[in-house]
């Protein structure tokens, strides 16, 4: 198949994009190498996509309207795996129409692409932060994720309804999933474990938000990749069950669907923190800070309805995936 990764210069893009190759895809990788973190770290993971065939790396921006209409008019995409965003929480709070730009107005892009120029399927990254202030745990996508906390996590739900929209009135099949907290190699450095490792090592503290008790879903980055594959391969087709006078949210009369994909092990950031500082040999300086705005307490997938559909089977447990990581943090970067 020849295929459309956008953020394949981002943490889960580029595993996806591999993944792809590795299977004798052709892939065409979309990225706007913004800085919202280190682009060097991009531009590395890209290299590695670029020293492998069938790859071609376009940089273009997602709410680019022109550009994005000319980009899709140029290529025959057979699929789509849209995974750029702009990510982050708490980064919301502090330049809201980033979100909106990216992740709204560049997602409505994706759709138009897909609906005039025939994609098969569109596969597209949502967020356990959709589940905002539900605490009905594990979290189901059979249940309404209607009370988001954070802008971010808004902007996400709302790429779920505009491709339910899509699907339903231009039959573009589209499957929507939820991500649970994705870390391992080449990651994010404003995720936990990468700010994390990087302050340990350097003898700095540490700020562990809810005092380190909240939970969660932490998924190892292969497992991602794994389900995003085996998603984009089964193409979403409607729900012949689906009830109006009982709607449910995660499927459709419309060639539509939702899932969650996470590791349905939820671990307490202490225990996080544990296993990274056997890896390190090292002990955390530890702040001990209150739950922040726009964070929910604790996540938990409900992964069964993927397992179902693509028997998706999350494998890799934290001391594994952490081992991993530093491992990878050690080489890349080299700390004395």
């Amino acid at each position: 198949m020849k295929l459309l990764v956008t953020g394949a210069a981002g943490f889960i893009g580029s595993f996806v994009a591999q993944r792809f190759l590795a299977r004798g895809d052709e892939v065409v990788g979309l990225d706007n190498l913004n800085d919202y973190y280190d682009v060097s770290l991009k531009r590395a993971r890209l290299a590695r996509l670029e020293s492998q065939p069938g790859f071609r790396f376009v940089k273009l921006d997602l709410a680019d309207q022109p550009g994005m209409a000319t980009f899709f008019a140029r290529e025959t995409f057979t699929r789509v795996v849209h995974l750029g965003a702009q990510a982050g929480v708490r980064y919301s709070l502090t330049d809201p129409h980033s979100y909106i730009a990216s992740n709204v107005v560049g997602t409505l892009n994706v759709l138009e692409g897909c609906r005039h120029h025939g994609v098969e399927h569109l596969v597209y990254a949502s967020t356990s932060s959709v589940y905002g202030a539900s605490t009905k745990l594990p979290f189901s996508v059979h249940e309404p994720a209607s009370h988001p906390l954070s802008l971010y996590a808004a902007s996400k739900r709302s790429t779920e309804l505009m491709a339910h929209t899509y699907s339903s009135l231009f039959g573009v099949p589209t499957t929507g999933l939820r991500f649970f907290t994705v870390y391992g190699p080449w990651g994010r450095p404003d995720m936990a474990l990468f700010s994390f490792t990087r302050a340990i090592l350097a003898g700095q503290s540490i700020e562990v938000f809810n005092n380190g008790h909240h939970k969660r879903d932490f998924t190892y980055v292969d497992d991602i990749v794994e389900g995003v594959v085996r998603a984009t391969d089964h193409v979403a087709t409607a729900d012949p069950a689906w009830n109006s006078a009982e709607p449910d949210p995660a499927t459709s009369r419309a060639p539509y669907r939702l899932y969650n994909i996470g590791s349905n092990r939820p671990i307490e950031l202490l225990r996080y923190i544990e296993v990274l500082e056997e890896c390190l040999g090292r002990k955390a300086i530890r702040i001990m800070k209150p739950l922040q705005p726009g964070d929910v307490p604790d996540t938990w997938a409900d992964v069964s309805e993927l397992v179902a559909a693509v028997a998706y089977q999350p494998a890799t447990p934290i001391e594994v995936g952490v081992r991993n990581f530093v491992d990878w943090y050690r080489d890349y970067y080299r700390p004395g």
